[in-house]
């Protein structure tokens, strides 16, 4: 996907790329770049969960209130 020169989206795509070819550059197997992507892709997940659980939470006690 090509997006327009300097928009957000095109420096987000750069910047992953930038990352990829590091690991590629490194001659970094391809376990451990998928390994890598999981843990950061579950402390994301982990985050939200946790703030999901804030949300309802805070709505049970409206509800009990």
């Amino acid at each position: 996907m090509d997006y327009k020169p300097y928009s957000p989206e095109w420096h987000r795509k750069r910047y992953l790329k930038e990352a990829l070819d590091k690991y590629f550059d490194d001659y970094i197997e391809n376990e451990v770049i998928h390994g890598d992507l999981m843990d950061i892709l579950s402390d994301r997940m982990s985050i939200a969960v946790d703030e999901v659980n804030k949300v309802v939470d805070l709505r049970s006690k409206f509800k009990d209130a």
